[in-house]
């Protein structure tokens, strides 16, 4: 009989103290009892993430337009997904409002817990962040579109990146300072090396953004033809494709403002060989080991030296730098033009199609004709037709030549058709030669006579006008 009074007391201190689990609220059932060997823990994943949330969400605070998922273990009545409305606050079971905006993930979970507390013993709380507000950043320096952008998370992560807000402000300049990239969070300052990560392949050189957070991209000190190229070919870097719109002046044959695409289609910003090609291409007179780029930037004007002649020599490529947008490219006068650099010259992808020369005198076809670079004497004249037959001189004809100095040479040539290119018999002409075909001396001797018989004939002509004008009366 004391047994079965110690049994009966024993079942009521047991229902007693499971009443306490919840109390205040009689129309919420109770939890199931744990599974056996289940140790009254969560799941694993669930657990985890509420314990050992990753850096970027423990320092995430919260705000209006935030999706969160609160997990009250044991109680799946007052678990559920929930959004931070615009009053900063979540509406929870039994709890109703609570002001969370403002707070970090773990801050709130901690108020979740607490607010919990007189409802249930030890609640065990998991608050997860399923889908944050857009990101508000804002972007400046070296960037081609400084200002302020609103950024939404991609596929497979709840943040944006560094680089995903460069791409979004038009990428950077080709004068960025990608070594020291600025992001300012609050009191914080956080440091990245972009060339670190294009090289290096470093990813944690690009961190993720939280709201408010802003960026700064210095200017380089110095030109780098390295970092232009780790730049071009960056996710980071201005949309390729895009036509670019620069100056050219001084040497070529259409100096002015241009409007440059990249060739062929191909998603490669345009280089200075490119924009000299689209003004014309270089005069007989450029210097191309002194060509400048003189470029803007958000701290200055910055110059650039460029020498195509290394290019042609030595294959270069860091000479034929990427431009961008406002660039001027300034192609200085030689003082002096070597002759054995005429050829190589004349055959550079930055020189023109065609060059110009005038064939005067005793040919078929006097006047201006168009010729390729690298064109012998011969080879105009042949283009002009050749020399009268009747009235030209063939032993000879007179070069004139533009110097760059600004004078003008003239030397007398004997003409070989049968002659190799040679620069004394048959030399290599330039844009704006001058060939002189003489008369032949039978035919300067006919020529004389009638000039000097020309006011007779003029005389004869009249008296016979007036002879036929008298006969009509």
């Amino acid at each position: 009989m004391s047994s079965l009074i110690f049994l009966q007391s024993f079942a009521s201190l047991t229902l007693l103290t499971q009443s306490h689990w919840v109390t205040q609220l009689p129309s919420v059932p109770l939890p199931p009892p744990p599974l056996p060997g289940s140790g009254n823990k969560p799941a694993p994943s669930t657990l985890n993430r509420a314990v050992s949330p990753s850096p970027a969400e423990a320092s995430y605070i919260l705000g209006a337009g935030d999706r969160l998922r609160v997990d009250v273990f044991g109680v799946p009545q007052y678990s559920g997904e929930y959004l931070v409305l615009l009053d900063g606050t979540i509406n929870l079971q039994v709890i109703g409002r609570l002001f969370v905006s403002g707070l970090t993930l773990p801050q709130a979970q901690d108020l979740i817990s607490g607010r919990y507390a007189p409802f249930l013993r030890r609640p065990l709380v998991a608050l997860v962040l399923l889908e944050p507000r857009p990101v508000q950043i804002a972007v400046s320096g070296e960037v081609n579109r400084p200002g302020s952008y609103t950024l939404t998370t991609q596929a497979g992560r709840l943040f944006p990146t560094l680089t995903e807000a460069l791409s979004v402000a038009g990428g950077v300049t080709q004068a960025a300072g990608v070594r020291q990239v600025q992001i300012q969070r609050g009191e914080r300052t956080l440091v990245a090396n972009l060339l670190d990560l294009t090289q290096n392949g470093a990813v944690d050189q690009d961190p993720i953004l939280l709201d408010g957070d802003s960026i700064w991209i210095p200017t380089a000190e110095s030109f780098d033809a390295r970092r232009s190229r780790a730049i071009e070919s960056a996710t980071f870097s201005p949309l390729a494709g895009e036509p670019i719109q620069i100056a050219v002046v001084g040497e070529v044959f259409r100096p002015g403002p241009h409007t440059v695409s990249p060739e062929g289609g191909i998603e490669v910003p345009p280089t200075v060989t490119q924009a000299i090609e689209v003004a014309g291409g270089i005069t007989d007179l450029a210097d191309i080991r002194r060509i400048e780029v003189r470029r803007l930037t958000r701290e200055g004007a910055q110059t650039i030296e460029v020498n195509l002649w290394e290019l042609l020599q030595s294959g270069d490529i860091a000479q034929d730098i990427i431009l961008q947008t406002g660039d001027t490219i300034a192609i200085p006068t030689a003082r002096e033009i070597d002759p054995t650099e005429i050829e190589a010259l004349a055959s550079a992808s930055f020189s023109p199609d065609t060059i110009q020369v005038n064939v005067v005198g005793e040919v078929v076809r006097p006047g201006p004709v168009d010729v390729p670079p690298n064109t012998p004497l011969n080879q105009a004249l042949l283009v002009a037709g050749g020399f009268d037959p009747i009235r030209a001189s063939d032993s000879a004809v007179e070069l004139i030549r533009l110097n760059p100095d600004g004078t003008v040479s003239r030397r007398e040539i004997a003409i070989d058709f049968e002659q190799g290119i040679d620069t004394i018999g048959n030399p290599l002409l330039q844009n704006n030669d001058v060939i002189v075909v003489g008369r032949s001396g039978l035919t300067s001797v006919a020529d004389t006579v009638g000039e000097v018989l020309r006011p007779v004939g003029s005389f004869f002509s009249f008296l016979g006008f007036f002879r036929i004008f008298q006969g009509g009366r």
